[in-house]
């Protein structure tokens, strides 16, 4: 049994179980990329905040590029296009939020 759920109540349950692991804006595109996900692929994906937390991250330029030890002279953190990029060709990018910390899945 899977339940509907909508961007307040999908908010309000990272805010309890997970509350730092998401910005406001962070969960705003993961919340529209599960939804175009199960759209595309016709199955639901259970609210599991901890297997969610696991699986994608939120990170601003100047991490993506510490974490994956990438060369600071090729990439520029004030170049986030070119960041996502870098992810898109390793990953799957949710998006990037109002705040430009990028919303991706873990690899």
């Amino acid at each position: 049994m899977i339940e509907s759920v909508n961007f307040t109540h999908f908010h309000d349950m990272f805010k309890k179980y997970r509350p730092d692991n998401f910005s406001y804006y962070g969960l705003q595109v993961l919340f529209d990329y599960i939804e175009e996900l199960e759209n595309c692929t016709g199955e639901q994906i259970e609210l599991d905040c901890i297997a969610i937390c696991c699986e994608y991250s939120e990170s601003t330029p100047e991490e993506i590029i510490e974490y994956y030890s990438l060369d600071s002279e090729e990439y520029d953190p004030e170049d986030i296009e070119k960041i996502v990029e870098y992810l898109e060709d390793h990953t799957s990018v949710c998006g990037v939020t109002e705040d430009n910390t990028i919303v991706y899945q873990l690899f």
